[in-house]
């Protein structure tokens, strides 16, 4: 059975469903994996048919033995995948992964597919949880579209200040739903604190069984390792030598994912740690202190962040690998002019959009590919993590090409009333709870 700890204590261990119900410790911190799970035997005979569901299955219950058997497991990836990672290889030496086709047009529709059903799964004949999720942009719509319906779960979205947009209504608790948005007048900091504070509320967090669907949930980062085995298991049959992963970083969950899923026995030989101006972690990777500094606003909003919240996963690994940290991991900042050339380039050259978080991580292989410890031994696949849709204008521009919208992507800009509007307060919070329930 897999365990988790805190990142702040080697002591305490818990399964993986007490993890993703309760997704904090008590004892503060992050949960991390405790073991590593040899799954190399299974890529002997997965091979480019294999579907990202099939994949799921195989994979899933032997990572959480005990937990997810394989009936079981493969019920979760029938409900949370219609969707799956399409591999496009550029040419001999690169390929980009695209993790757009979800709902929403983001990688995060994976992770959050699949926390929301292992955890309707895993809550058979238990008692009902209720998910408490900040949520800004498209985040939550990708959230209550994944619990849309799961029995036994209450999806609760706090959103900041400003436009909800996309939610449908006929999914809210009045209207026969499961879903409750409620808008929060404040930052979208201050949702997250409230969501701290109710877990750390033990009467009110037991009361409702309450867990959150951000990024804090390891139910969450663990499945992002599916990608990675995916992308492997198409590609191997057409690798030479090397390969190397080149990922956008700002908050670092798909770093931390691709180290997992080395750990775990896929074949890789490096990351590209690809962040724009922030370059949050630069100097950390390369064994240096880390510095937090005031976030720069660039043209890839996504990775303009000073702290990311997976910094004590990070460290935790490194401590544990510091060769890791030394030998497998390159940082690479791309600023945005390099950021607009490359978005040109690769439709020039490939025909290929780039939405600006993904054309950093294309920017950062093409960087490091033309060094010399990147010859031509050596395939690089790029995480293009975001539809190109997401922001049209500037990729269109950069481009020169029209960027169609797709209709699903449209559907997301239409706005819609909360449920209940709160000062950033957990009694406020309580009431607005109480009163749908």
């Amino acid at each position: 059975m897999m365990q988790f700890r805190s990142t702040q204590s080697h002591d305490a261990l818990v399964s993986f469903k007490d993890a993703i119900l309760h997704c904090l410790p008590p004892e503060g911190g992050l949960y991390v994996p405790t073991q590593t799970v040899d799954m190399r035997q299974f890529f002997l005979y997965m091979d480019s048919g294999t579907t990202y569901p099939e994949l799921v299955a195989t994979v899933a219950p032997v990572l959480l033995q005990g937990e997810l058997n394989p009936f079981s497991a493969s019920r979760v990836a029938e409900s949370a995948f219609n969707f799956e990672p399409e591999l496009q290889q550029l040419d001999e030496g690169l390929s980009v992964l695209n993790l757009y086709n979800g709902p929403t047009g983001v990688f995060k529709d994976f992770g959050i597919a699949f926390l929301a059903a292992v955890m309707e799964e895993l809550l058979k004949n238990s008692s009902p949880a209720m998910v408490l999720t900040a949520a800004r942009g498209d985040t939550g719509v990708s959230i209550a579209n994944a619990f849309n319906n799961r029995e036994g779960i209450t999806s609760v979205l706090l959103c900041p200040e400003g436009d909800i947009r996309g939610l449908d209504p006929a999914t809210f608790v009045p209207n026969g739903g499961n879903i409750i948005p409620i808008q929060v007048k404040g930052t979208f900091d201050d949702c997250q604190r409230l969501i701290a504070a109710a877990i750390n509320d033990r009467p009110f967090a037991d009361r409702y069984n309450i867990t959150s669907a951000n990024a804090i949930n390891p139910g969450r980062l663990l499945p992002q390792t599916f990608y990675y085995l995916y992308a492997f298991i198409k590609i191997k049959k057409y690798l030479h030598g090397d390969l190397v992963f080149s990922v956008p970083s700002g908050n670092f969950g798909n770093l931390i994912a691709g180290l997992y899923a080395w750990k775990f026995g896929m074949p890789v030989n490096g990351f590209i740690a690809a962040m724009n101006a922030n370059n949050a972690f630069g100097d950390y990777i390369q064994g240096k202190k880390f510095i937090p500094h005031p976030p720069i606003i660039t043209n890839s909003p996504s990775l303009d962040v000073s702290i990311p919240s997976n910094y004590e996963r990070l460290q935790s690994f490194y401590e544990e690998a510091p060769a890791v940290m030394r030998n497998m991991v390159y940082p690479a900042a791309i600023d945005d002019a390099i950021t607009l050339k490359t978005m040109e380039e690769a439709w020039k050259k490939y025909g290929i959009l780039l939405n600006p978080n993904s054309a950093v991580a294309f920017a950062a292989a093409e960087k490091l590919r033309a060094t010399r410890d990147f010859d031509g031994h050596i395939h690089t696949l790029v995480l293009a993590t975001a539809h190109p849709a997401k922001e049209a204008a500037l990729v269109g521009k950069a481009a020169g090409q029209t960027v169609e919208i797709p209709p699903r992507l449209a559907m997301l800009q239409k706005p819609v009333d909360p449920i209940a509007l709160i000062d950033p307060q957990l009694d406020a919070l309580e009431g607005a709870i109480a009163s749908c329930l």
